[in-house]
């Protein structure tokens, strides 16, 4: 039996080393496409020590050739695409690139695999901010309509339904994971999570004062990265495609998660630090995110294992481990 292949977007940013170690654990060849940078980040896959265990490969979500000799040439078994201008606070300034990227790059895609490789299982990472607004009983499930409350949700509606329209239209086995918020300590650090972790390091070690944080109250279902890729996986390892909701179950507010990084890193008070500052707030904001994913636990099978304290704390010890190295560095060097 040959050797499945996977081509993974989006392989330098969270989702994509915690999936790339799942794939190459399984005996997956694994490309990972990068844009052409001079000096593209490979810590993500540094942190996991698989930097050179995936095959990189060049593409541009923005451009279509590039994605439809991709899959000419190398016909993957299964694509996982998770590339996407996935910050929502900037697609509210940068709607053009995060639709040009979230969902026309999707449809490209899509193209690629319809004209050069129809037998590739093709997974789109969807969103729970495509709910926005949209609260059925507390949770949200496949059934929950869509009110996006961003530029980034609107995109990810889009890629959403063009996904769905070419496994109905063409008969592509191509799936939606709708992902509620998954955390871990390779999270960029414009995200509210890893901002408060990696600020709190910083006032733990006297690097700064103060934490500036925007919407205190808003509430989201947080999870942890390598849990939610197994999802990604179990996925495309049915026997008919499909979309499913996956999360916790459980929701917390930023202020939880403030209260507990500061707890798990030793500073008491943290209301002495924290400045909420309205810069930070979103034009439009999405007040409670809540997973029911009944279906993925029914017929994937899959379930999380890492709680959200876990998530905090080990967010927390990472960024002081970094801050605790750089430290012991810079005195060795010295």
């Amino acid at each position: 039996m040959s050797k499945r292949v996977a081509l993974v977007t989006g392989i330098l940013g969270q989702d994509g080393p915690y999936l790339a170690k799942l794939l190459l654990e399984k005996g997956y060849r694994v490309y990972g496409m990068i844009r052409r940078y001079s000096n593209p980040n490979f810590s993500n896959l540094d942190y996991l020590g698989i930097t050179h265990e995936v095959e990189y490969v060049e593409g541009d979500m923005t451009d279509e050739a590039s994605l439809l000799n991709l899959v000419r040439v190398i016909r993957p078994t299964e694509i996982y695409n998770l590339a996407a201008q996935s910050f929502v606070g900037a697609s509210f300034e940068q709607a053009k690139l995060t639709t040009e990227v979230n969902a026309l790059g999707t449809l490209h895609f899509l193209n690629a695999v319809k004209y050069f490789s129809p037998t590739t299982k093709f997974y789109q990472a969807s969103t729970s901010e495509m709910f926005g607004l949209q609260n059925k009983d507390g949770f949200q499930d496949e059934t929950t309509p869509f009110h996006p409350r961003s530029p980034y949700g609107v995109s990810k509606v889009y890629a959403y339904w063009i996904t769905v329209n070419f496994r109905e239209a063409y008969g592509l086995f191509a799936v939606n994971g709708i992902l509620f918020n998954h955390e871990s300590p390779i999270r960029g650090l414009q995200f509210v999570t890893r901002k408060i972790t990696d600020g709190v390091a910083r006032i733990k070690f006297g690097l700064a004062k103060e934490l500036r944080l925007g919407n205190l109250d808003a509430y989201r279902d947080w999870g942890f990265a390598g849990d939610y890729v197994e999802a990604m996986y179990l996925m495309l390892q049915q026997s008919q495609p499909d979309d499913y909701v996956v999360g916790t179950g459980e929701s917390h507010n930023v202020r939880e998660f403030v209260e507990l990084a500061f707890k798990f890193a030793g500073i008491g008070d943290w209301k002495k630090y924290v400045v909420v500052d309205p810069q930070y707030k979103r034009p439009a904001e999405v007040p409670n995110l809540r997973a029911k994913a009944d279906k993925a636990r029914k017929i994937l099978g899959w379930r999380p294992k890492v709680t959200f304290e876990e998530i905090v704390k080990m967010m927390v010890e990472a960024d002081i481990n970094r801050y605790q190295d750089k430290i012991t560095t810079n005195q060795s060097s010295q």
